[in-house]
């Protein structure tokens, strides 16, 4: 039997990834999208918790066009209102990270049997 190697999000438990590193930059976007929501609860304390998570999600998502729009680039905004509408998923901040090993279903040749000593 293969044993393949994958990384669970530490803040995610749902999502799993083949790559250490993939995983780490979606637990920065989730950290960064918490920081951003209640950043937007303080500033606007009439919107839900859920509208403050989806919309914290959302720019932490968009990082690098929001930057871009704050650094005198306001029209790199127009990237985001020509895009799709991306529905954003709920994630549960949870915190313990550890690599997952998942048994592939994949037949592996038998382990040769050990020689005796004569």
């Amino acid at each position: 039997m293969a044993v393949e190697v994958v990384y669970r999000s530490s803040r995610d438990l749902e999502r799993l990834f083949m790559d250490k590193a993939e995983a780490d930059r979606h637990d920065k976007m989730l950290e960064l999208a918490e920081l951003l929501a209640e950043v937007l609860q303080k500033a606007v304390p009439s919107l839900t918790e859920q509208q403050v998570e989806e919309a914290g999600i959302y720019m932490a998502k968009n990082r690098d066009v929001f930057a871009k729009a704050f650094k005198s680039q306001p029209d790199a905004l127009s990237e985001l209102l020509n895009a799709p509408v991306e529905v954003v998923e709920k994630a549960a901040p949870v915190e313990v990270a550890a690599p997952v090993e998942v048994a592939s279903a994949e037949p592996t040749k038998p382990a040769k049997a050990a020689k005796t000593a004569k």
